[in-house]
């Protein structure tokens, strides 16, 4: 299990695979100065609801990943993703989808 910690405050507690491929996304959101919602459902042990935060570049990001291994990244998902960081309801938690293939 990975991690997105947000100002210090505020941890997420996402899968590795999942992880890579929400970095990739807010990399790039970040890099063209664009800010955006990121919406995630708690983790477990937290009880249930979901927690927002507004990223920008003033954000302090840090991305841990458990496992060190290259994860090949699903071109289709990161877009699935951005699509929904674009839209109103911010980047929130999208399944990946058994159609998209996984480029190294």
């Amino acid at each position: 299990m990975g991690l997105l910690s947000y100002n210090a405050t505020t941890r997420f507690d996402i899968d590795d695979r999942t992880l890579v491929h929400l970095e990739a996304v807010i990399y790039a959101k970040l890099r063209r100065g664009e800010s955006f919602l990121f919406t995630w459902s708690r983790a477990a042990g937290e009880g249930t609801g979901r927690t927002t935060v507004w990223m920008n570049r003033a954000s302090h990001l840090v991305f841990r990943r458990r496992h060190d291994a290259r994860i090949p990244l699903n071109h289709e998902w990161i877009e699935r993703l951005m699509v929904a960081a674009n839209s109103p309801a911010g980047l929130h938690d999208l399944p990946e989808s058994e159609s998209g293939s996984a480029v190294g």
